[in-house]
């Protein structure tokens, strides 16, 4: 699984974990993700995205239409994989 929210580009964060005796260790925080399926009205097909509930947020506001077509726009990895859409 990617480790990154295809629509908000979250990522992992690092720090240090601190223990009771306050000795330190690396750590990473990882985003909440979720590997999610969406269907687009618009090109009658499942598309499944890697989102983070961010993400799922995002897209319960804006519409997976307009949420896909700004991937399309800037992200060439997801154009890549989602293909170039419908052309009316």
């Amino acid at each position: 699984m990617a480790t990154y929210c295809e629509v908000t580009g979250r990522r992992p964060g690092f720090g240090k974990a601190v223990s009771h005796s306050h000795r330190r260790t690396s750590r990473r925080f990882d985003p909440n993700l979720q590997r999610k399926r969406f269907f687009l009205p618009g090109e009658n097909r499942w598309i499944r995205l890697t989102v983070s509930a961010k993400g799922i947020k995002t897209i319960d506001a804006q519409g997976i239409e307009a949420v896909v077509a700004r991937l399309r726009s800037t992200d060439p990895d997801v154009r890549r994989r989602l293909g170039p859409g419908r052309r009316d």
